[in-house]
């Protein structure tokens, strides 16, 4: 019954908080409205939900934000260099990266680690969700490298984190 009235608890209590403090009060009125918003919006949402998958492995979720965060440190060093550095031919290309992940929230944190790290744009995924289309700065002679270099570093603890 409570999960019902409530199918998204978290929401609900944020929108309140939303609520508060975009009305810098907290005036009887405005936390009965508040209240009321964090009732109602997610009982007209909940429908258009669409199940995601759930972290399965939230510690390594962790060591995976740091490995990412490590990574574009690193990646940043290398564009710096690469653009301000000695001239010398950049080589963009396109590379079209096999993808094992089947449900959408995994997939958009592999394109999204993809975007993040410099000198790789995530730039289309395509319709069966089975490539996803990787714009490199500068594009190694064998595109190989990058296809294992993202499928080994990111989407296989991106499979472990959730499971799939």
């Amino acid at each position: 019954m409570l999960s019902r009235l409530f199918p998204m608890p978290s929401h609900s209590l944020l929108l309140l908080i939303v609520w508060l403090m975009l009305n810098s009060t907290m005036s009887l009125g405005h936390i009965l409205l508040g209240s009321i918003l964090a009732v109602v919006i997610p009982l007209i949402c909940a429908p258009l939900r669409i199940p995601q998958p759930k972290i399965k492995h939230p510690i390594k979720a962790i060591i995976y934000v740091f490995v990412v965060l490590k990574d574009i440190v690193v990646a940043n060093l290398e564009v710096a260099f690469l653009v301000v550095g000695p001239l010398r031919k950049i080589k963009p290309g396109f590379v079209a990266v096999p993808l094992d992940l089947t449900d959408t929230l995994p997939i958009t944190v592999l394109a999204s680690t993809v975007t993040m790290t410099p000198g790789t744009v995530s730039g289309e995924l395509s319709t069966d969700k089975k490539w996803l289309y990787v714009h490199v700065l500068d594009m190694p002679d064998n595109e190989q490298e990058v296809i294992d270099l993202i499928k080994q570093r990111y989407e296989s603890r991106v499979k472990e984190i959730f499971g799939c």
